[in-house]
């Protein structure tokens, strides 16, 4: 049973991985007029190399950690493509790799880590994933009959705990989408074995000044920051330092195939840390690794089958996934110190908007911080 809730977890995690974030891949690539083979180099690194990452972490630390790239990073790489070239775009990849190694390297990174206060962080946590609760209510009026059986099999396993509940709504959602024949198959070959691209860098000023620092910002203070406050509110102790030096030899690795840099999931690791015995959650984190696997190998195929799927069910899965970690994050956020900080944070994450060409997560910290440091001086902790 344990195992079973773990695997089921896995999907789930997979499952999100393997739709939006792709599809913003697939949305970014072709705005920035890259060929077919580069976006399928780019998913195949993007899933292939960093599960081969996750899979060492998770396993020499025993803990979910897992490892796949930078959402806001690849929306930021859109607009660059415009005026840069591809190998430009590389080379700001890998230079943004080796910063990243060099402040794992000095340690700076954890310090700033443990002088955030948890209650600003898990607000822009509850900011980014607001959306999986609201995308969870909005599946309701877009596909009433995928959503609503699954929300129903998921609650009644939580009752009954025979099945996992997460599991139960993955069948049911399938049988749903078959009886209503929302599955839109597409025409032509599904099958294609991926063929990864290996580019050779080149490195200009224009690309750095615009992506290393912006990319390696979204990295560590937005993506990291989530993951690694979701892991340690769920009672594990993520290693921050390696986590930073993995980011870096990751983004490396994977640039040298035309991927945006390498981070620490907040989503997935949120989800496989979510449910079950804490000392055997690293196991989910083992077979979503094995999953990645195979999609990268066979991204051609898997693409066009998610495309194919009613995204209702997809929003379905993923927000019943994340209510409890919503809840974890709104109570860490709201139930203690700090709260008007953390309602700053929240609400300027929650709003989205961009800033000197960084994600709205990093502002909500900046803010809910400067707020902290003026308006709740008193709540601050006294020093004897």
């Amino acid at each position: 049973m344990a195992l079973a809730s773990h695997a089921a977890a896995a999907v789930v995690a997979f499952l999100f991985a393997a739709s939006g974030p792709v599809a913003i891949v697939l949305s970014v690539g072709a705005r920035g007029g890259l060929a077919e083979a580069d976006i399928a180099s780019w998913i195949f690194a993007a899933f292939v190399l960093n599960s081969a990452i996750s899979a060492g972490f998770s396993l020499v630390y025993r803990q979910p950690l897992v490892f796949l790239w930078s959402i806001p990073g690849s929306v930021l790489v859109g607009p660059a493509l415009g005026h840069l070239s591809f190998a430009e775009v590389i080379g700001a990849f890998l230079a943004t790799g080796v910063l990243m190694l060099l402040l794992g390297l000095s340690g700076w990174v954890r310090r700033a880590m443990e002088a955030l206060p948890m209650p600003i962080v898990m607000a822009m946590v509850a900011g980014v994933f607001l959306r999986f609760g609201v995308d969870l209510v909005l599946a309701f009026r877009d596909a009433l009959w995928i959503a609503l059986p699954m929300t129903l099999a998921f609650v009644a396993c939580h009752f009954a705990k025979r099945i996992p509940p997460l599991i139960a709504a993955l069948v049911v959602g399938a049988i749903a989408i078959g009886l209503l024949g929302a599955f839109n198959a597409p025409a032509g070959t599904l099958f294609a074995l991926a063929a990864p691209n290996f580019y050779v860098p080149r490195f200009s000023w224009a690309a750095m000044v615009e992506l290393v620092v912006p990319l390696a910002v979204t990295v560590l203070a937005v993506q990291n920051a989530q993951g690694i406050a979701i892991l340690t509110s769920n009672g594990h102790k993520p290693p921050v330092d390696a986590i930073t030096m993995a980011c870096g030899v990751g983004s490396i690795v994977t640039g040298f195939f035309g991927a945006v840099s390498t981070c620490l999931t907040g989503p997935v690791n949120a989800v496989l840390s979510g449910s079950g015995e804490k000392h055997r959650q690293y196991i989910g984190a083992l077979v979503f690794c094995f999953f990645c696997l195979v999609f990268g190998l066979l991204a051609p195929f898997f693409t066009r089958v998610l495309l194919a799927t009613p995204p209702a069910f997809i929003a379905t899965l993923a927000g019943l996934a994340m209510l409890r970690v919503l809840q974890t994050a709104f109570a860490a956020s709201f139930g203690g110190r700090f709260s008007f900080g953390a309602l700053v944070c929240f609400l300027v994450t929650v709003a989205d908007v961009p800033i000197l060409h960084i994600g709205a997560p990093f502002w909500g910290l900046v803010f809910g911080l400067l707020v902290l440091l003026t308006l709740e001086r008193d709540n601050r902790p006294q020093r004897n």
